[in-house]
């Protein structure tokens, strides 16, 4: 099975809980709507990596930083950056066909993630940003999401078990793009304007 790291623990996640459609100005940007529910999608532990190979058969595949929790006992126990990399031109057919985005979402190599670090999540000024060759593209935050956390994992434990390890990602802010060969992605989580964590990702 793939993993994380968590300092100096290997984690196994079973699953990554992903909720789409959760900053306002990111639905505005692909023209989407307000859901009346939260928008659940599942990647499998198939989907974790910890490098960013471009290799999409020229298909335009796209890059959404997203703050990351793991969550033991059902609870978050840390956070991390975290890349959902999404296959745009078929997801947008799927959802023009009504079907399932998991070939937009699910393949291998399609959910990256930073080192984890302990967390004890009590307030909303956790942030993120992205930058791409040194120039920010996504910022985003807590306060902007339309669910927050603990929202989020109520809802999912209202038809899902989270498995200790998992992980939640929990929606992109607006700024998504294209990944190209060789770009340099930079990803940090903020709290209180303070780097928790940061990672660096070539697309090779």
């Amino acid at each position: 099975m793939n993993n994380i790291l968590c300092q100096n623990r290997v984690i196994y996640p079973s699953k990554v809980v992903c909720i789409g459609r959760n900053y306002v100005e990111h639905i505005k940007e692909l023209n989407n709507t307000i859901p009346d529910e939260m928008v659940f999608f599942i990647k499998p532990n198939s989907a974790i990596a910890q490098q960013l190979i471009f290799a999409f058969n020229e298909q335009a595949c796209h890059y959404e930083a997203e703050i990351s929790f793991m969550i033991e006992e059902g609870k978050i126990s840390a956070v991390g950056f975290g890349l959902d990399l999404t296959l745009r031109a078929v997801q947008s057919r799927l959802k023009k066909e009504g079907l399932p985005w998991e070939r937009a979402k699910a393949f291998d190599g399609s959910a990256l993630f930073s080192t984890f670090i302990p967390f004890n999540y009590q307030e909303d000024n956790v942030e993120i940003e992205l930058y791409i060759n040194n120039e920010l593209k996504q910022k985003g935050s807590v306060e902007l999401m339309i669910h927050k956390p603990l929202q989020i994992i109520k809802e999912a434990q209202t038809f899902l078990s989270f498995e200790d390890g998992d992980i939640l990602m929990t929606g992109t802010p607006s700024g998504v793009g294209q990944i190209n060969q060789g770009d340099v992605f930079l990803g940090k989580i903020l709290l209180n304007g303070e780097v928790l964590v940061q990672n660096e990702f070539h697309v090779y």
